[in-house]
C-alpha cells in the first residue's frame, strides 16, 4: 500500500449550538487539517507514472478547500437567527455557513468528502483544533 500525507491549516470562528460549556460561546482555533492519502498500486502512465497522485495536486486541492474557511466564522446553518446573519454580513464579516455541527468531527468527515468527490483515494482526514486534540475521520 502507498500513502501520501498534506496538511493546511486556517484560522476560523466556531461555536457550538446546543452545548453547555466555554465552546457553546463564539471562539476561535487554529485549525489544522492533515490528509492521507491511500492507494494499492502505483499510476503506470502520464506524468503521474509511478506515483499515487502528484503532491502539487494534492497539497492544492487541500490548501483551496482550507482556504475557504480562512479567517471566517464557520456557522452551523440555522444556528443563528437570519437578522443576525444579515447583520454579521452589513459589517463585512467573512461567514461560512455549513450545513452540520461545527464540530472537529464533522469538519474531518466534510474534508474528507470534499477530497473523495474531487477524485483523490483519501483514506483519512484529521482535523487539529489545538496543537494535541484532534479528530478523525476514516471512508
Amino acid at each position: 500500500m502507498y500513502g501520501l500525507k498534506t496538511e493546511s491549516s486556517f484560522d476560523a470562528a466556531h461555536f457550538l449550538t446546543d452545548y453547555h460549556g466555554k465552546c457553546e460561546n463564539l471562539h476561535g482555533h487554529r485549525w489544522r487539517v492533515v490528509a492521507y492519502l491511500e492507494q494499492e498500486e502505483l499510476q503506470t502512465q502520464g506524468t503521474h507514472k509511478d506515483m499515487v497522485i502528484d503532491f502539487a495536486d494534492f497539497k492544492g486541492a487541500l490548501r483551496d478547500l482550507t482556504e475557504a474557511f480562512d479567517h471566517s466564522f464557520v456557522v452551523e446553518e440555522g444556528s443563528l437567527a437570519p437578522d443576525t446573519l444579515a447583520c454579521l454580513e452589513r459589517e463585512g464579516f467573512s461567514l461560512s455557513v455549513v450545513p452540520f455541527r461545527t464540530t472537529a468531527e464533522n469538519l474531518a468527515r466534510y474534508f474528507y468528502g470534499k477530497l473523495a468527490e474531487a477524485g483523490f483515494p483519501v483514506s483519512q482526514v484529521d482535523v487539529y483544533e489545538t496543537p494535541n486534540n484532534c479528530a478523525i475521520y476514516r471512508g
